[in-house]
């Protein structure tokens, strides 16, 4: 009886730390926000920006998608989501930040877009993110000494 107890106790376990991995793993968002956080972010200047990722947000999780954004003025004025073929459409719905403004951009991910149905998105621009900082190079010790 111990050792089945101790089976079940096993497994779960297993399964528990697995659920929690899968889960952080799924989570683009908290993984880009980190890395942005960590390395910074070049300015978003105006233009059309046609490598970004599209963040939706759920209660159920995040999902990632490729897609385009328009940026005027230092806002999202357009978001544009990519199909499977490689072509894009345009997320074709009234959006606002949380002010009921245009959504603005700050340290390369854009503050939380709100769309009149509801839906929400957050638009990351990965181009600017800043590289990582180079390490210090170790010496190698002669193996004479």
């Amino acid at each position: 009886m111990k050792k089945h107890i101790k089976s079940i106790f096993v497994l779960s376990l297993v399964l528990f730390v697995n659920t929690v991995a899968i889960s952080q793993e799924a989570d683009c968002l908290k993984k880009l926000e980190h890395s942005f956080s960590l390395r910074g972010s070049y300015t978003v200047e105006d233009a059309i920006h046609k490598n970004v990722i599209v963040v939706q947000l759920s209660q159920t999780g995040n999902s990632c998608f490729n897609g385009k954004a328009r940026v005027e003025n230092g806002t999202i004025v357009s978001i544009f989501m990519e199909l499977e073929d490689s072509t894009f459409a345009l997320l074709d719905k009234k959006f606002t930040n949380e002010k009921k403004s245009a959504p603005i951009i700050q340290n390369g991910i854009s503050e939380l877009i709100i769309c009149e149905d509801g839906e929400k998105y957050r638009v990351v621009f990965i181009d600017k993110l800043k590289p990582k900082s180079k390490g210090y190079k170790e010496a190698v010790i002669p193996e004479d000494l």
